[in-house]
Protein backbone atom coordinates (compact mmCIF):
# COMPACT_ATOMS: atom_id res chain seq x y z
CA UNK A 1 0.00 0.00 0.00
CA UNK A 2 1.78 3.06 -1.28
CA UNK A 3 -0.01 5.45 1.07
CA UNK A 4 1.55 3.69 4.07
CA UNK A 5 5.10 3.93 2.79
CA UNK A 6 7.61 6.15 4.55
CA UNK A 7 8.40 9.41 2.81
CA UNK A 8 12.21 9.69 2.92
CA UNK A 9 14.02 12.86 1.91
CA UNK A 10 17.74 12.56 1.13
CA UNK A 11 19.83 15.74 0.99
CA UNK A 12 22.64 15.56 -1.57
CA UNK A 13 25.48 18.08 -1.58
CA UNK A 14 28.53 18.51 -3.78
CA UNK A 15 32.04 19.02 -2.50
CA UNK A 16 35.47 19.60 -3.96
CA UNK A 17 37.89 16.74 -4.43
CA UNK A 18 40.59 17.45 -1.82
CA UNK A 19 43.35 15.82 -3.87
CA UNK A 20 44.02 18.55 -6.47
CA UNK A 21 45.80 21.65 -5.13
CA UNK A 22 43.34 24.36 -4.11
CA UNK A 23 43.90 28.07 -4.63
CA UNK A 24 42.24 30.88 -2.71
CA UNK A 25 40.33 33.66 -4.43
CA UNK A 26 42.01 37.04 -4.63
CA UNK A 27 39.27 38.50 -2.39
CA UNK A 28 36.98 36.76 0.06
CA UNK A 29 37.02 33.39 1.77
CA UNK A 30 36.50 31.17 -1.26
CA UNK A 31 38.29 28.57 -3.34
CA UNK A 32 38.85 29.03 -7.04
CA UNK A 33 36.70 26.64 -9.03
CA UNK A 34 39.18 26.40 -11.88
CA UNK A 35 41.08 23.13 -11.78
CA UNK A 36 38.87 21.56 -9.09
CA UNK A 37 36.89 18.37 -9.59
CA UNK A 38 33.40 18.36 -8.07
CA UNK A 39 31.91 15.17 -6.66
CA UNK A 40 28.88 14.11 -4.65
CA UNK A 41 29.61 14.16 -0.93
CA UNK A 42 30.46 10.53 0.01
CA UNK A 43 28.57 10.64 3.31
CA UNK A 44 25.44 11.81 1.46
CA UNK A 45 25.70 8.85 -0.92
CA UNK A 46 25.86 6.51 2.07
CA UNK A 47 22.75 8.19 3.47
CA UNK A 48 21.09 7.58 0.10
CA UNK A 49 22.05 3.91 0.30
CA UNK A 50 20.38 3.64 3.72
CA UNK A 51 17.21 5.12 2.20
CA UNK A 52 17.32 2.84 -0.85
CA UNK A 53 17.59 -0.25 1.36
CA UNK A 54 14.31 0.74 2.99
CA UNK A 55 12.84 1.34 -0.47
CA UNK A 56 13.98 -2.11 -1.61
CA UNK A 57 12.22 -3.57 1.41
CA UNK A 58 8.99 -2.01 0.11
CA UNK A 59 8.43 0.31 3.08
CA UNK A 60 9.58 3.67 1.69
CA UNK A 61 9.79 5.99 -1.29
CA UNK A 62 12.82 8.20 -1.74
CA UNK A 63 13.11 11.83 -2.83
CA UNK A 64 16.56 13.32 -3.48
CA UNK A 65 16.92 17.08 -2.98
CA UNK A 66 19.91 19.30 -3.72
CA UNK A 67 20.54 23.04 -3.49
CA UNK A 68 22.75 24.46 -6.19
CA UNK A 69 23.11 25.47 -9.87
CA UNK A 70 22.34 23.25 -12.86
CA UNK A 71 25.56 21.13 -12.75
CA UNK A 72 24.23 19.67 -9.49
CA UNK A 73 21.69 17.74 -11.55
CA UNK A 74 24.44 15.18 -12.21
CA UNK A 75 24.26 14.14 -8.54
CA UNK A 76 20.47 14.01 -8.68
CA UNK A 77 20.50 11.86 -11.82
CA UNK A 78 22.93 9.54 -10.07
CA UNK A 79 20.37 9.23 -7.27
CA UNK A 80 17.66 8.45 -9.84
CA UNK A 81 19.86 5.81 -11.42
CA UNK A 82 20.46 4.24 -8.01
CA UNK A 83 16.71 3.97 -7.37
CA UNK A 84 15.27 7.26 -6.07
CA UNK A 85 11.75 7.99 -7.36
CA UNK A 86 11.95 11.81 -7.35
CA UNK A 87 14.66 14.46 -7.72
CA UNK A 88 14.35 18.15 -6.84
CA UNK A 89 16.94 20.87 -7.44
CA UNK A 90 16.53 24.20 -5.63
CA UNK A 91 18.39 27.28 -6.77
CA UNK A 92 18.27 31.03 -7.02
CA UNK A 93 21.18 33.41 -7.30
CA UNK A 94 20.37 34.99 -3.94
CA UNK A 95 21.03 31.67 -2.18
CA UNK A 96 24.77 32.09 -2.61
CA UNK A 97 26.88 33.28 0.31
CA UNK A 98 24.61 32.06 3.11
CA UNK A 99 25.62 30.51 6.42
CA UNK A 100 24.05 27.76 8.55
CA UNK A 101 21.26 30.05 9.79
CA UNK A 102 20.24 31.03 6.26
CA UNK A 103 20.48 27.40 5.17
CA UNK A 104 18.25 26.36 8.06
CA UNK A 105 15.56 28.79 6.83
CA UNK A 106 15.65 27.11 3.44
CA UNK A 107 15.60 23.51 4.69
CA UNK A 108 12.85 24.29 7.20
CA UNK A 109 10.63 25.39 4.33
CA UNK A 110 11.55 22.34 2.23
CA UNK A 111 10.71 20.00 5.10
CA UNK A 112 7.39 21.78 5.65
CA UNK A 113 6.45 21.36 1.97
CA UNK A 114 7.56 17.75 1.41
CA UNK A 115 6.64 16.58 4.95
CA UNK A 116 9.18 13.73 5.13
CA UNK A 117 8.94 10.99 7.74
CA UNK A 118 12.70 10.64 7.61
CA UNK A 119 15.44 13.07 6.55
CA UNK A 120 18.78 11.48 5.68
CA UNK A 121 22.04 13.18 4.82
CA UNK A 122 25.74 12.97 5.60
CA UNK A 123 27.18 13.85 8.97
CA UNK A 124 30.06 15.84 7.45
CA UNK A 125 31.14 17.36 4.17
CA UNK A 126 34.34 16.00 2.67
CA UNK A 127 35.79 19.47 2.06
CA UNK A 128 33.96 21.65 4.58
CA UNK A 129 33.40 19.60 7.73
CA UNK A 130 30.12 19.84 9.61
CA UNK A 131 27.03 21.44 8.07
CA UNK A 132 24.55 22.20 10.90
CA UNK A 133 21.82 23.63 8.62
CA UNK A 134 19.72 20.41 8.27
CA UNK A 135 19.89 19.76 12.03
CA UNK A 136 18.85 23.36 12.81
CA UNK A 137 15.92 23.08 10.42
CA UNK A 138 14.80 19.83 12.07
CA UNK A 139 15.03 21.43 15.52
CA UNK A 140 12.83 24.34 14.41
CA UNK A 141 10.15 21.84 13.36
CA UNK A 142 10.49 19.87 16.64
CA UNK A 143 11.97 16.89 14.80
CA UNK A 144 14.51 14.67 16.50
CA UNK A 145 18.02 14.56 15.05
CA UNK A 146 20.66 11.84 15.44
CA UNK A 147 24.23 12.35 14.23
CA UNK A 148 27.05 9.94 13.32
CA UNK A 149 24.62 7.13 12.38
CA UNK A 150 26.17 3.84 11.26
CA UNK A 151 23.08 1.69 10.64
CA UNK A 152 19.35 2.24 10.52
CA UNK A 153 16.24 0.16 11.10
CA UNK A 154 12.68 1.52 10.90
CA UNK A 155 9.63 -0.21 12.30
CA UNK A 156 6.36 0.86 13.92
CA UNK A 157 6.92 4.58 13.25
CA UNK A 158 10.21 4.44 15.10
CA UNK A 159 13.81 4.50 13.91
CA UNK A 160 16.44 2.43 15.66
CA UNK A 161 19.89 3.88 15.00
CA UNK A 162 23.34 2.57 15.80
CA UNK A 163 25.60 5.59 16.07
CA UNK A 164 29.29 6.18 16.66
CA UNK A 165 30.12 7.54 20.09
CA UNK A 166 33.27 8.94 21.64
CA UNK A 167 36.49 6.91 21.64
CA UNK A 168 35.09 4.26 19.30
CA UNK A 169 32.02 3.48 21.40
CA UNK A 170 28.69 2.47 19.86
CA UNK A 171 25.26 3.68 20.97
CA UNK A 172 21.80 2.38 20.14
CA UNK A 173 19.16 5.11 19.95
CA UNK A 174 15.43 4.93 19.27
CA UNK A 175 13.85 8.02 17.70
CA UNK A 176 10.21 8.65 16.90
CA UNK A 177 9.33 9.64 13.35
CA UNK A 178 9.57 12.17 11.85
CA UNK A 179 13.26 12.69 12.53
CA UNK A 180 16.52 13.62 10.81
CA UNK A 181 19.49 11.25 10.72
CA UNK A 182 23.02 12.32 9.81
CA UNK A 183 24.98 9.32 8.50
CA UNK A 184 28.66 8.73 9.10
CA UNK A 185 30.93 8.08 6.12
CA UNK A 186 32.95 4.91 5.57
CA UNK A 187 30.54 2.32 6.99
CA UNK A 188 28.26 1.48 4.03
CA UNK A 189 29.29 1.13 0.41
CA UNK A 190 26.82 2.84 -1.96
CA UNK A 191 25.52 0.65 -4.76
CA UNK A 192 26.81 1.00 -8.29
CA UNK A 193 23.93 1.67 -10.72
CA UNK A 194 23.52 -0.49 -13.79
CA UNK A 195 24.23 1.00 -17.22
CA UNK A 196 20.56 0.74 -18.21
CA UNK A 197 19.54 2.70 -15.12
CA UNK A 198 22.12 5.40 -15.85
CA UNK A 199 20.84 5.77 -19.41
CA UNK A 200 17.23 5.92 -18.23
CA UNK A 201 18.07 8.52 -15.56
CA UNK A 202 19.53 10.81 -18.24
CA UNK A 203 16.01 11.45 -19.57
CA UNK A 204 14.11 11.45 -16.27
CA UNK A 205 12.79 14.85 -15.16
CA UNK A 206 14.51 16.78 -12.39
CA UNK A 207 12.19 19.30 -10.74
CA UNK A 208 13.57 22.83 -10.53
CA UNK A 209 12.34 24.95 -7.62
CA UNK A 210 12.97 28.62 -6.99
CA UNK A 211 12.20 30.94 -4.10
CA UNK A 212 8.71 31.54 -5.49
CA UNK A 213 7.99 27.81 -5.22
CA UNK A 214 9.13 27.86 -1.59
CA UNK A 215 7.36 31.15 -0.76
CA UNK A 216 10.56 32.43 0.84
CA UNK A 217 11.59 36.10 0.85
CA UNK A 218 15.08 36.93 -0.36
CA UNK A 219 16.11 38.50 2.95
CA UNK A 220 15.78 35.18 4.82
CA UNK A 221 18.20 33.15 2.71
CA UNK A 222 21.65 33.50 1.20
CA UNK A 223 23.97 36.32 2.18
CA UNK A 224 21.03 38.54 3.18
CA UNK A 225 19.74 35.96 5.67
CA UNK A 226 23.14 35.09 7.12
CA UNK A 227 23.63 35.79 10.82
CA UNK A 228 27.37 36.31 10.39
CA UNK A 229 28.97 38.49 7.74
CA UNK A 230 32.22 37.46 6.13
CA UNK A 231 35.05 39.61 7.38
CA UNK A 232 37.50 41.34 5.10
CA UNK A 233 40.98 39.91 5.04
CA UNK A 234 43.95 39.70 2.74
CA UNK A 235 46.84 37.31 2.43
CA UNK A 236 50.33 38.80 2.89
CA UNK A 237 52.50 39.33 -0.15
CA UNK A 238 55.21 36.72 -0.52
CA UNK A 239 58.64 37.95 0.54
CA UNK A 240 61.11 36.28 -1.83
CA UNK A 241 64.45 35.25 -0.41
CA UNK A 242 67.14 37.38 -1.92
CA UNK A 243 70.44 35.69 -2.63
CA UNK A 244 73.68 37.62 -2.99
CA UNK A 245 76.17 37.06 -5.80
CA UNK A 246 79.33 35.47 -4.39
CA UNK A 247 82.62 37.23 -4.81
CA UNK A 248 84.18 35.75 -7.97
CA UNK A 249 87.63 36.04 -6.43
CA UNK A 250 86.73 33.45 -3.75
CA UNK A 251 87.56 29.76 -4.17
CA UNK A 252 84.86 27.54 -5.66
CA UNK A 253 83.88 25.84 -2.40
CA UNK A 254 83.49 29.22 -0.64
CA UNK A 255 81.26 30.50 -3.46
CA UNK A 256 79.12 27.35 -3.15
CA UNK A 257 78.82 27.90 0.61
CA UNK A 258 77.81 31.52 0.01
CA UNK A 259 75.04 30.42 -2.38
CA UNK A 260 73.75 27.72 -0.02
CA UNK A 261 73.72 30.11 2.94
CA UNK A 262 71.80 32.76 1.01
CA UNK A 263 74.48 35.33 1.70
CA UNK A 264 74.12 35.05 5.48
CA UNK A 265 77.50 35.52 7.09
CA UNK A 266 78.13 33.58 10.31
CA UNK A 267 79.06 35.65 13.33
CA UNK A 268 82.68 35.67 14.29
CA UNK A 269 83.32 33.95 17.61
CA UNK A 270 85.68 35.49 20.15
CA UNK A 271 87.42 34.00 23.16
CA UNK A 272 88.57 36.21 26.04
CA UNK A 273 91.23 35.12 28.51
CA UNK A 274 90.98 37.78 31.24
CA UNK A 275 90.76 38.01 35.01
CA UNK A 276 87.21 37.67 36.44
CA UNK A 277 86.78 41.40 37.03
CA UNK A 278 87.73 42.29 33.46
CA UNK A 279 85.52 39.50 32.06
CA UNK A 280 82.51 41.02 33.86
CA UNK A 281 83.33 44.49 32.50
CA UNK A 282 83.75 43.09 28.97
CA UNK A 283 80.40 41.27 29.16
CA UNK A 284 78.64 44.39 30.44
CA UNK A 285 80.13 46.38 27.57
CA UNK A 286 78.79 43.82 25.08
CA UNK A 287 75.34 43.88 26.69
CA UNK A 288 75.28 47.70 26.54
CA UNK A 289 76.29 47.73 22.88
CA UNK A 290 73.53 45.21 22.06
CA UNK A 291 70.91 47.20 24.00
CA UNK A 292 70.23 44.39 26.47
CA UNK A 293 70.51 46.46 29.62
CA UNK A 294 67.69 48.69 30.97
CA UNK A 295 69.89 51.78 31.12
CA UNK A 296 70.90 51.24 27.48
CA UNK A 297 67.21 51.13 26.44
CA UNK A 298 66.46 54.30 28.41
Amino acid sequence: MAENKLNILVILRECSDPRPPARLMAKGAGIRERGLRRLTNPADLEALEHALELRDAGVARVTAVAVGPKPLEDSLRLALAMGAERAVRIWNGVLAGGDAVAGAHLWQRVFAILRPDLVLTGNRLLDGGSDPAPALAAARLNMGCVSAALSLLVKDKQAEILRKGDRGARQKIAALLPCAILCEAGFKAPRYPALEAVVAAATQPVEAWGLEDLSLPEWEVGALGAALDQGEFATPRPDPLRSTTPDPSLPAFERILALLSGGIQPREGKMHFLPPEEVVESLMAIFRSEGLLPEAKA
